[in-house]
């Protein structure tokens, strides 16, 4: 079964720049990992700074390896100094 996960980030507006820089690297590579149909990131029209990472993977499991790929831990890494706030994840199931 497909999971959906949608990832909000708000970010110092002294950091957008180089952060939009660390989320097309980690776009590029989750892109290319197996499981992964869809993997956007979409930045708030009302609220700069603030970006909605819109992810599907096709199983759990595809999630859950790429919660330990280098890239994303890196990027981890890398914008804990730029957000404003703690980063909100939901995840869940297609029910319509």
């Amino acid at each position: 079964m497909n999971i959906h996960v949608v990832a909000v980030f708000k970010f110092n507006e002294n950091y957008l720049m180089e952060a939009v820089e660390l989320f097309q690297a980690l776009v590029k590579e989750t892109r290319k990992e197996e499981g992964c149909l869809k993997y956007d990131l979409i930045e708030d029209k009302n609220n700069k700074g603030t970006f909605f990472m819109i992810e599907l993977w096709e199983t759990e499991e595809h999630l859950n390896r790429h919660s330990g790929q280098d890239h994303l831990l890196n990027f981890r890494k890398d914008v804990a100094k730029m957000l404003e706030s703690s980063t909100e994840v939901y995840k869940g199931y297609k029910t319509l």
